[in-house]
């Protein structure tokens, strides 16, 4: 199945049913009086969090979504049936936005999450409601509004623990597929992964975490270089960032400038993600001889100024993996116990996540704001020369050219 990250998609809410203009008209009952019913309400549409759902495709193929309108009133005081509502499943991670506003209308984290996104109209009134002592034959009917119609901007970003980070070749794919039972493609070659790719890591009984892969960085990707950069948006929902880096790259290239440039373009993408906790993971190190390997590491890790936790594994023959999740695991473990006893802690959680989606608002405002300048010059420069064709006739030799504007 094809992964679609990103769709645009408009709902409209069911009008709501007229009022009815109705007397009562029965044998031997003269002058019954008005009898007009209401009409029904119009159908809402709301958006339910599946997590049967890994993609966004389905929008692709059908980007109009219309809830019932509702029936009109009746006479004999009889309302009109209201319109269903319309319910439409989506991924859970996805980030409904407002196209027209910008407005962030609801992330949907949790399955079976319920948003209302286009509210139905309201029903019209019936000739019986203005009924009163010196108007006892009114004709006056209100008829039902119109429901929201609204364009939408559906945003998925995985659901995540974990999220891997590095260079295209690092061997992330490799290692989720060494500790899950995820399979990635993964080759020798660059940009191996061009979707984001899950994995859940279990280590026993109840105890598992997820894992997320998304493409390789390269330099220049904060200006629209390669492919990661689209994917990133992914990693804001992790909690804790893998940064792979290779430490034997086959093109022979210096780890350290790798890992530099990856630092600098997730500054770029969200200074908030990367304000997010991050473990250095060196990779690769079975390609190197066991008399160099921890010099080749010490030489890294100075040359970073790393701080943080620092892991040697092989990913390719599981060595050094175990220790890794064990570890990530103890420390997701111990920040939802914090997040759960300690308000600040939440806080600052919540606070991380809040700027994460300021700038993601961002990213789309700017994004839609390109779209709409270039189709602003597009019609710009449109012209009714643009449509005109030349029709040539030729007739006993003779050539002439027409002018014909369509």
């Amino acid at each position: 199945m094809q992964f679609v990250d990103e769709a645009s998609i408009i709902v409209e809410a069911g009008k709501g049913g007229n009022g009815c203009l109705s007397f009562r008209r029965e044998k031997y009952v003269p002058r019954g009086g008005p009898d007009g019913g209401d009409g029904g309400h119009g159908g809402s549409v709301y958006l339910i969090g599946d997590d049967a759902l890994n993609t966004l495709i389905d929008f692709k193929f059908q980007r109009f979504y219309k809830a019932q309108n509702g029936q009109g009133g009746m006479g004999r005081q009889m309302s009109g049936k209201a319109g269903e509502d319309l319910h439409v499943k989506v991924p859970v991670g996805t980030t409904v936005i407002d196209e027209d506003t910008l407005e962030v209308i609801a992330d949907v984290t949790e399955i079976g999450q319920v948003v209302l996104v286009g509210e139905g109209g309201r029903r019209g009134l019936g000739n019986i409601h203005f009924k009163s002592s010196t108007n006892r034959a009114p004709r006056r009917t209100t008829p039902g509004t119109d429901g929201d119609r609204r364009n939408l901007r559906l945003e998925m970003k995985v659901m995540a623990d974990v999220g891997l980070l590095g260079m295209p070749n690092a061997g992330k794919s490799t290692l989720i597929r060494s500790v899950s039972a995820a399979k990635p493609k993964v080759a020798n070659y660059p940009f191996t992964t061009l979707v984001p790719n899950l994995g859940v890591v279990k280590l026993g009984m109840h105890e598992h975490f997820v894992m997320a892969d998304v493409p390789g960085l390269i330099e220049g990707a904060s200006d629209g270089a390669g492919l990661g950069l689209r994917f990133l948006k992914h990693l804001t929902r992790t909690r804790l960032l893998f940064h792979v880096v290779d430490v034997a790259p086959f093109d022979e290239s210096d780890p350290v400038e790798a890992a530099k440039a990856i630092v600098h373009e997730l500054g770029q993408f969200s200074p908030a993600l990367s304000e997010r906790p991050r473990w250095l993971v060196l990779n690769k190190f079975d390609l190197l001889p066991e008399d160099e390997r921890e010099e080749r590491a010490q030489k890294i890790i100075q040359a970073l100024n790393w701080e943080g936790p620092v892991f040697r594994i092989s990913a390719i023959s599981s060595d050094g993996t175990d220790k890794l999740v064990q570890a990530a695991y103890r420390w997701l473990t111990e920040q939802r116990r914090l997040e759960h006893e300690d308000e600040e802690a939440l806080a600052r959680e919540e606070e991380m996540r809040r700027r994460m989606e300021e700038e993601s608002v961002a990213r789309t405002e700017a994004r839609l704001g390109r779209r709409r300048k270039r189709d602003d010059e597009d019609d710009e420069d449109f012209d009714d020369d643009d449509y005109d064709v030349e029709v040539e006739y030729a007739l006993s030799g003779i050539k002439r050219v027409h002018s014909v504007v369509s």
